[in-house]
């Protein structure tokens, strides 16, 4: 017999019970289709949490601190080969309060002092201007002009108690302007300094839209500026209680991060990279993947008893037929194969619908899912950021797949082995 008749010969058996194939079918759909959508969430969440990752630092950054006994050397770190910068960032001490003003406008911003050149290096972008090449010349946050308040706008936001939306702020761009720096520190909030300083850049807009970036970068020689002014007012302050500093050490690129981490850990330094929090994260939703698939299986095992039944009662209703058949010479192995043929078909045919059905449930979900949760919050906000609940990758429909027609054709299996054993006279005696 030529496999196309075999094809004929399934067929037409099918044909023959169109009502118990299509609901073992609908078995075999609902089980795989199970399997593919939980499974799907956690492949939409590892997308979603990689993205807020992705976009919440430079891959090629490592964040580096102090071990036990490990003390930072910049020239020892800028030695290691494919290493591009070292940054070094000082944050000032809470105490010291730092105002800015323009125009009549002020506000209170996020200070820090960088050293320019390294961070350069680093390759870390601007959205407008240029690096400082001097010490009155500084780098603002991309929304620090929109934070500067003039008095009308501190009093209409203070009278906004029904938190309307405001036009505040400055629209105007601060690049090329002035600014006044001033330092003020104690309870009465003494002038420590004032310095007139430049805007030459202005820092890149952060990638997520919930972020205000109302910073100054100043230059770390802005320091030995400073430190006298406070000296004067208290002369038992020490630089190290007024300066925090960090490091970020800068790879050439993506692949070259591990191997620099590594001779940092060797050096007794401890470190962070977005790199190994990605590693950890993978780690962790290989294995609620892994679950998920399991749990989708049981429901896979499940509907495969009902091709179990159907090819069973195939057997028992065909056995005159399988007789017929092995009296004209038709083979054990040709027997079974075409009752395999037959569970395949049916795993196949409900795998195929079940991959087409858990897209539309996918799509679906990530459509209405942030709808009902706006709608049950009130909370306009979550239907605009970027979750994604569900996400079929074709890994997982191939995963899915194997594991439905696999099942289905182990269902059919033995019953496809019973129907080889079927005695041939005896079968011929059934009416």
């Amino acid at each position: 017999m030529q496999f196309r008749d075999q094809i004929d010969f399934v067929r037409q058996h099918v044909k023959k019970n169109r009502m118990r194939v299509f609901t073992t079918i609908l078995a075999t759909t609902m089980g795989c289709a199970f399997l593919i959508v939980l499974a799907s969430i956690a492949f939409g969440l590892q997308g979603t949490v990689e993205k807020e990752i992705m976009t919440d630092d430079s891959l090629t950054k490592i964040e580096v601190y102090e071990g036990s006994k490990g003390k930072i050397n910049r020239e020892k770190i800028k030695a290691i080969d494919q290493v591009t910068a070292v940054v070094k960032k000082s944050n000032i001490d809470g105490n010291l309060l730092i105002k800015t003003n323009y125009d009549k406008r002020s506000t209170m911003p996020e200070t820090m002092l960088i050293d320019y050149k390294e961070a350069e290096k680093a390759n870390i972008k601007l959205s407008e201007g240029s690096y400082p090449t001097n010490n009155n010349e500084v780098i603002i946050g991309y929304h620090l002009n929109s934070m500067m308040y003039s008095k009308a706008d501190e009093k209409a936001i203070e009278n906004n108690k029904e938190d309307k939306k405001l036009n505040v702020g400055m629209s105007a761009s601060l690049l090329g302007k002035k600014i006044n720096l001033i330092v003020l520190t104690g309870e009465k909030n003494e002038k420590v300094m004032t310095k007139k300083m430049t805007v030459v850049g202005i820092k890149e807009k952060p990638k997520k839209e919930w972020m205000m970036d109302s910073s100054i970068l100043l230059s770390q020689k802005f320091a030995e500026e400073l430190m006298p002014a406070i000296i004067k007012i208290n002369p038992e302050t020490k630089k190290e209680e007024v300066f925090y500093s960090s490091y970020e050490v800068y790879a050439k690129n993506v692949e070259a991060v591990k191997a620099v981490n590594t001779q940092l850990k060797d050096m007794d330094l401890s470190t962070y990279t977005v790199t190994e929090q990605l590693d950890q994260m993978n780690l962790l939703f290989l294995a609620l993947k892994a679950g998920l698939i399991f749990v989708g299986t049981i429901a896979v095992l499940i509907a495969s008893i009902g091709i179990f039944n159907t090819m069973s009662m195939a057997v028992t209703e065909r056995t005159r037929e399988i007789g017929v058949m092995k009296a004209i010479g038709a083979s054990p192995k040709l027997i079974q194969r075409l009752f395999i043929m037959e569970s395949a078909y049916i795993g196949l045919i409900g795998t195929a619908i079940a991959v087409a059905i858990s897209y539309i449930i996918s799509m679906a979900a990530n459509f209405f899912i942030p709808k009902i949760v706006t709608f049950a919050t009130k909370e306009d906000g979550f239907e605009n950021n970027d979750i994604i609940f569900s996400t079929i990758p074709f890994e997982l429909v191939i995963i899915a797949s194997a594991i439905s027609i696999g099942v289905a054709i182990l269902s059919g299996w033995r019953p496809a082995r019973k129907a080889t054993k079927t005695d041939v006279i005896q079968a011929l005696r059934q009416d």
